[in-house]
C-alpha cells in the first residue's frame, strides 16, 4: 500500500503538469492532480492501522476515496449547486460514524475512533466554510489535506511507538506535510506578495519518503535480529539463545543459591510421520508441540527446539526435582495425545531426559549430556518395553480424521 500511495504521488506531480494548461485538459490535470493527492494520504493512513484487512476497514477506505474524489471535482469544476457540497460534507462525518457503528465490536479501535472524530471535526468546518465568498472553496480544499495528512501522522505515532530514526523522521514528515496546507493559505493572506517556491511546500514529501525507508530497514533489521536467535519454524529460540539463557539461569541459581532444572525432550515417532505422511506433516506437528510447550510452561520458563525433533526446556526457580518431574510427566501425556491436524491425527509421543543444578552437573555442558543421557535411557526403555511387547500404536500413529456420516440417498 505505501508503494501504491507512492505511485499515487508520482501521478499528482506527472497531473500537475497540465494543470496550468488553459481550458479543459488544465482542469482535468488540476482534478486529477488533487485526486491522487489525497488518494495517496488515505492509503497511507490505511496502510499501518491493524486491522486493515477487515471488511470495515475496507468499506472505510473506499468511503473516503470516493467522497474526496466527488467533493474535490465538483471543488475544482467550480459550476454547482450550494446544497451538493453541504450534502457531500456530512458524508465525510456520517459515512465513518455509520460504518464503526455496523462494525463493533470491531469499532472498539481507538485509531477507528480517531479517523471518525477526524472526519467529523472536518465535516464540521467544512459546513462552516466552504461556501465562504472568495476563499471559500480554498479553505475546504486545505482542510481536507489538512485533515488526511495528519490522520496519517496519527496512525503512525500509534503504529509506531519507537525511538527511532524511522518512526521520528516519519512522523515529523506527515506532521510538515499536514501544516504546509495550513501556512500556504496563511501566507497567501498575510503575505500576498511572497513567491515561495513549490520545491519548498515539497520538502515534507522527500522527508517521509526517507522516513518509510527507514522504517522497512529498521523493520528488516529486526527480522534478522529474531532469526538470528529464534527457529524460523516454530518461532522458538533456538540453540543459540537457549545457550545464552542457561548460562543465564546457571548464574541466577548460583547467586541466590537456588536450584534449576533442565529438560531435554525428544519426539519418539517423528521420524514415522515424517516418512509416511511427509515434511509438511512433520512440520505442523513441530509447530503444534511448540504450542504446547509454550502452553505448559511458566512465563520465566524457556522452551527451545535446540535439534530436528528435539526441544529443550529451561525450568527456574522456584524449581525442584518433583516439580520437574510433574512437568515432563505433564508433557508426555500432553503428547501421548494424538494432535488434530488438517486431515490426520497423529500421535507421537515423547522421551523426556531430567537434570537439576546443582544436584546432577555445576556446568551448563555437563548438565545438558546429563539430561542428553537420561533422556537416551528413556527412549532406549521405550523402545525395550516395544520390543518385549508388539505395539499397536503404530497402527493408530496416523490415520485420517473420520468422515462426517452421511449415507447417500438410493436413486430414484
Amino acid at each position: 500500500m505505501w508503494l501504491i500511495g507512492w505511485l499515487m504521488i508520482a501521478v499528482h506531480f506527472i497531473a500537475l503538469l497540465f494543470a496550468k494548461v488553459p481550458g479543459s485538459i488544465g482542469l482535468l490535470g488540476a482534478t486529477v492532480s488533487l485526486i491522487s493527492l489525497v488518494s495517496a494520504g488515505e492509503l497511507f493512513k490505511t496502510s499501518i492501522i491493524p486491522f486493515r484487512s477487515e471488511t470495515s476497514s475496507r468499506w472505510m477506505t473506499g468511503l473516503l476515496l470516493a467522497v474526496n474524489a466527488l467533493y474535490i471535482t465538483l471543488l475544482v469544476v467550480g459550476a454547482r449547486p450550494v446544497w451538493i457540497l453541504s450534502v457531500i460534507a456530512v458524508l465525510f462525518g456520517i459515512g465513518p460514524l455509520a460504518i464503526t457503528l455496523a462494525a463493533l465490536p470491531a469499532g472498539k479501535y481507538a485509531l477507528r475512533w480517531s479517523t471518525v472524530a477526524q472526519n467529523v471535526v472536518l465535516a464540521c468546518f467544512l459546513l462552516a466554510f466552504q461556501n465562504r465568498p472568495g476563499n471559500g472553496a480554498n479553505l475546504a480544499l486545505s482542510a481536507v489535506m489538512f485533515t488526511i495528512y495528519l490522520g496519517c501522522s496519527v496512525n503512525f505515532f500509534f503504529a509506531y511507538r519507537r525511538a527511532t530514526a524511522g518512526a521520528f523522521i516519519t512522523i515529523v514528515g506527515f506532521v510538515a506535510w499536514a501544516s504546509v496546507f495550513v501556512v500556504g493559505n496563511w501566507m497567501l493572506y498575510r503575505f500576498p506578495n511572497i513567491h515561495v517556491e513549490s520545491e519548498v511546500w515539497n520538502l515534507p514529501k522527500y522527508l517521509v519518503a526517507v522516513g518509510m525507508i527507514l522504517l522497512l530497514l529498521e523493520s528488516q533489521v529486526e527480522d534478522n535480529k529474531f532469526l538470528a536467535l529464534h527457529d524460523a519454524l516454530t518461532g522458538l529460540p533456538n540453540r543459540r539463545l537457549f545457550e545464552d539463557r542457561m548460562a543465564s539461569a546457571l548464574e541466577r541459581s548460583r547467586r541466590t543459591a537456588t536450584q534449576m532444572a533442565l529438560l531435554v525432550i525428544d519426539l519418539d515417532y517423528f521420524k514415522q510421520v515424517n516418512d509416511t505422511l511427509g515434511h509438511h506433516v512433520g512440520d505442523q506437528v513441530l509447530q503444534q508441540v511448540a504450542s504446547i510447550f509454550t502452553e505448559r510452561v511458566r512465563r520465566s520458563d524457556t522452551v527451545s527446539r535446540t535439534g530436528g525433533d528435539e526441544f529443550s526446556v529451561i525450568l527456574e526457580e522456584p524449581t525442584n526435582r518433583e516439580e520437574a518431574e510433574n512437568v515432563s510427566r505433564a508433557l508426555r501425556q500432553l503428547l501421548d495425545t494424538p494432535l488434530s491436524l488438517n486431515d490426520h491425527e497423529v500421535q507421537i509421543g515423547a522421551s523426556i531426559g531430567i537434570a537439576i543444578f546443582p544436584e546432577d552437573a555445576n556446568d551448563a555442558e555437563s548438565l545438558c549430556i546429563v539430561a542428553d543421557r537420561r533422556m537416551y535411557e528413556a527412549k532406549h526403555y521405550s523402545q525395550r518395553l516395544n520390543q518385549e511387547t508388539p505395539p499397536t500404536r503404530w497402527k493408530a500413529i496416523s490415520h485420517r480424521k473420520p468422515e462426517s456420516k452421511h449415507t447417500p440417498r438410493a436413486p430414484q
